[in-house]
């Protein structure tokens, strides 16, 4: 699967597929087992009953999900034997998970009319106010489309197919332009969101390409979706924040930037470089210098690459060690621990690199940590500073995976759409929240919503939401 020839090799899709596949088959083989036991049992003697062993492997089924109960009492409660009334001695329990598909139905508004013979008025019930007026779709739908298009990355089309099962008729083209107005309508939430995301002293800062449909030259051309996330290291809730441009010209993160002050954990990319001239600081990823050794390790075995990961596992411990600690105290175990080895690593680095061939790729790794040591030791001054930059990629991820299926955004205002949409339902992911039921909440009460209350509408953990407004 991994070493044949290219125009034979399996992908790592189909590797997936072919793990699914043999789980299939295993499941398949020990349910044929089992029926084939119990037929053989069902024809010799009956044996006496015994209390079934739970499979090491299951883990329990969680407590939030709702229980229905079915009791199934015997057919007498008299002894087959004797006839003697049976007694209650104990129950067995046991629990199987279920699940119910998209289930389509209609909510039927019904407002009588009056009339008043001496005024001659007629009075009804007002239209409670909607994100889509005289829309046909309730919250729940509207929720699950958006839902499915940006948190399951199915395209609207699949939506299409799946409501048909149920003999529903949703089109695409109707789906599209519900998704265009929730788009707009929760494009405060989102702005508001990056207010309270600049408010923090540390940022994460990534970008992926994804493509974009360009219809006068009938191809696809390359556009980046750019990601700022909060840092785990300081106090309050997560926030991440996408923002969709054409390119990926250094120009975009100097407007989204724009009169911020403070740390900046990147990569290497040089867009970032003309940031670090206006007082901001760099913070350079050691997951990056980390990966350079691995790959190095992974094309051939190399005692350098294994002795720089060491070195660099060393830190990554006393890390994992610090990770509870308040600030204070982290930055006490980073200077009394992290700082010594990041100092023998560095003269390790330069010995090192006297040794080796000039171009080699030995060389070239050991170069780049070298070039970005500032960066890379940076966050050993302090406790509240990140060694990597693997939170924003693990928030980057999902949408990198995404990107298999739909393939291509259609316009720039579809990927600012997209990118604000995402920035909400990975922000409530972050927090903790259920992205679908928040959604569906947000979206009800967001038209009878005052500006002044908008905070309370976020994805965010109420217990520090009212500290970060600050």
């Amino acid at each position: 699967m991994r070493f044949g020839a290219r125009s034979e090799a399996f992908s790592a899709e189909a590797g997936d597929l072919f793990q699914e596949t043999l789980a299939s088959d295993i499941a398949a083989a020990q349910a044929e087992l089992a029926r084939k036991q119990a037929e053989a049992a069902a024809t010799s003697e009956p044996q006496v009953p015994r209390t079934p062993r739970l499979r090491a492997g299951r883990q329990p089924l969680p407590d939030h999900l709702p229980r229905i109960e079915h009791r199934h009492e015997p057919i007498s409660c008299t002894c087959g034997q004797c006839g003697t009334a049976l007694v209650k001695i104990g129950e067995d329990i046991s629990e199987q998970l279920d699940v119910e598909p998209a289930r389509f139905f209609v909510h039927r508004h019904i407002r009588p009319q009056y009339a008043c013979r001496a005024c001659e008025t007629v009075s009804a019930a007002p239209i409670a106010p909607a994100v889509i007026d005289a829309g046909m779709a309730a919250t729940g739908l509207l929720s699950w489309v958006a839902i499915s298009k940006f948190l399951d990355h199915l395209p609207l089309y699949r939506l299409e197919q799946i409501a048909a099962r149920d003999g529903v008729s949703l089109s695409r083209t109707t789906m599209a332009e519900w998704v265009g107005r929730i788009g707009v309508a929760l494009q405060p939430l989102v702005d508001r969101l990056a207010v309270m995301l600049l408010k923090g002293r540390v940022l994460h800062a990534d970008e992926t390409p994804v493509k974009q449909l360009d219809p006068g030259r009938g191809k696809t051309k390359r556009a980046y979706l750019w990601a700022y996330r909060s840092n785990v290291l300081e106090t309050g809730p997560p926030i991440v924040v996408f923002d969709y441009q054409p390119s990926r010209a250094g120009a975009h993160a100097q407007a989204f930037l724009s009169g911020w002050q403070g740390h900046l954990m990147v990569d290497d990319y040089g867009g970032y470089k003309a940031l670090f001239a206006t007082g901001i600081i760099e913070l350079g990823c050691l997951a990056h210098a980390r990966r350079k050794y691995f790959e190095l390790n992974a094309a051939q075995p190399n005692a350098i690459a294994q002795q720089a990961l060491e070195r660099i596992g060393a830190l990554y411990a006393i890390e994992a060690e610090g990770r509870d600690l308040t600030i204070a105290a982290r930055a006490h175990l980073r200077q009394t621990q992290a700082q010594p080895r990041l100092a023998a690593l560095r003269e390790w680095l330069i010995n090192t690199r006297l040794s080796v061939a000039e171009g080699s790729a030995t060389a070239k790794a050991i170069d780049y940590s070298l070039k970005r040591w500032p960066a890379l030791s940076r966050y050993a001054t302090a406790g509240d500073l990140p060694i990597d930059n693997n939170p924003i990629e693990n928030d980057i991820r999902p949408v990198a995976v995404g990107k298999k299926n739909w393939l291509f955004v259609g316009s720039e205002r579809a990927g600012q759409r997209a990118a604000a949409i995402q920035s909400l339902l990975g922000t409530a992911k972050l927090n903790g929240l259920d992205p679908a039921a928040w959604l569906r909440d947000t979206l009800e009460q967001l038209p009878t919503c005052l500006h002044s209350q908008i905070d309370s509408l976020l994805p965010l953990r109420t217990d520090t939401l009212h500290q970060t407004a600050q």
